[in-house]
């Protein structure tokens, strides 16, 4: 079956048989225990909700098939997701990050798993002959995001896990910016893909969720039992509610980036935006590979604006349809500041080093009337 036919039906297949219902919608299953009829046979293998929950695994088996995965697991935020993976390594092993990671996924590593032995190395890399300068011999990952949060960087998916794979290094893509049916990162060589749930594949702000998908079948035993051992699992109704969202990922997914590049055309135009930063466009830097790796562009962006961090205070504090908040790919707009939201983990000289300045907005078009849209950044950008 083809993605939107898999958004709306893998897991959600109604139950005819063995006394079920029939339900078209996966019911919210909140039961914490389940009993079995012989002591050595759970049913239908479900022992206790954190090992293994019906609602949560319908949302799984949706998700395997949205990313051409063998193995999906969900858990209660990215940064939950993010944490079992890295629970894989062990003291001492040594990761290479993409420099402009998610401020959230840096903090963790620099400020909570160096703590505990990991190594990291942050390094501007797009391509499999990019990374090897910073290979060690205890080095056991490459993590990647495309396109990366904030500065919409592209990396060369299958040239980075070709390289990773010729020195026995795991790749792992977060595939939160692109979502499934923009890119599916397992299909062009890497071994993880994870998201943040909360945004596109979500997509109402109403639940915060994570998800690991894999198609190496030792690799997911070990995530499976991280999943369990730590138990950030997904709840049951979090699960129905990303299940629900996932329905409409598709002609979301559409609209965003429809809105996104109108929105982008508004910007071009006007004299104090001095760059824009999206993968659409010709003038980027990846817009090759991109074209190559993604079937579409989302429906993020970020732009710098030619003026002081007062003034670009002003700007966001002047819009009234568009949202100043953190998150991003969901119905409604939203925007933020990286340097003093998202980012502000970031130590000022790293994200100079990086290049996220002060006066770099980020937007996630949402699926508005555009018009509407161009006439908020409109009048806010008047207020500079």
């Amino acid at each position: 079956m083809k993605f939107s036919t898999n958004a709306v039906h893998a897991g959600n297949e109604p139950n005819l048989k063995d006394g079920g219902f029939g339900d078209v919608i996966v019911p919210i299953h909140l039961s914490t225990t389940f009993a079995r009829s012989k002591v050595d046979k759970p049913t239908a293998g479900l022992e206790y909700s954190r090992s293994g929950n019906p609602t949560r695994g319908a949302l799984e088996k949706n998700l395997a098939n949205l990313e051409h995965a063998k193995f999906a697991y969900a858990f209660s935020s990215g940064l939950a997701a993010i944490t079992n993976i890295l629970l894989s390594l062990k003291k001492g092993d040594h990761v290479i990050s993409i420099d402009d990671v998610y401020g959230g996924t840096r903090r963790l590593f620099t400020r909570v798993f160096q703590d505990f032995g990991l190594e990291f190395t942050f390094a501007d890399f797009a391509t499999g002959k990019d990374i090897e300068k910073y290979i060690r011999k205890n080095t056991k990952m490459v993590w990647v995001e495309s396109p990366t949060n904030p500065l919409m960087k592209i990396i060369d998916i299958a040239s980075v896990s070709t390289a990773a794979k010729k020195y026995n290094l795991l790749t792992v893509v977060d595939n939160t910016f692109a979502s499934p049916y923009f890119q599916k990162p397992l299909d062009l060589g890497a071994d993880i893909v994870i998201h943040s749930m909360t945004k596109y594949i979500g997509g109402h702000s109403t639940s915060v969720a994570g998800a690991i998908m894999i198609n190496n079948a030792s690799l997911a035993e070990k995530i499976k039992f991280l999943q369990n051992a730590v138990g950030a699992i997904l709840s049951p109704f979090d699960s129905f509610m990303i299940l629900n969202g996932i329905k409409t990922l598709s002609l979301r997914m559409e609209k965003h980036q429809e809105n996104a590049f109108k929105v982008i055309e508004f910007l071009q135009k006007n004299s104090k935006v001095r760059k824009i930063y999206f993968p659409g466009l010709p003038s980027h830097k990846g817009y090759d590979i991109a074209k190559k790796q993604m079937s579409g562009f989302s429906g993020m962006l970020s732009f710098e604006l030619n003026t002081n961090l007062k003034s670009s205070v002003r700007f966001l504090e002047s819009l009234k349809l568009i949202s100043v908040a953190e998150s991003l790919g969901v119905v409604e707009s939203l925007i933020e500041h990286p340097a003093s939201m998202t980012h502000a983990s970031v130590p000022p000289e790293e994200r100079k080093k990086i290049g996220l300045s002060d006066g770099l907005i980020r937007l996630s078009v949402g699926i508005e009337d555009t018009e509407d849209l161009i006439d908020d950044l409109s009048q806010a950008l008047k207020k500079i």
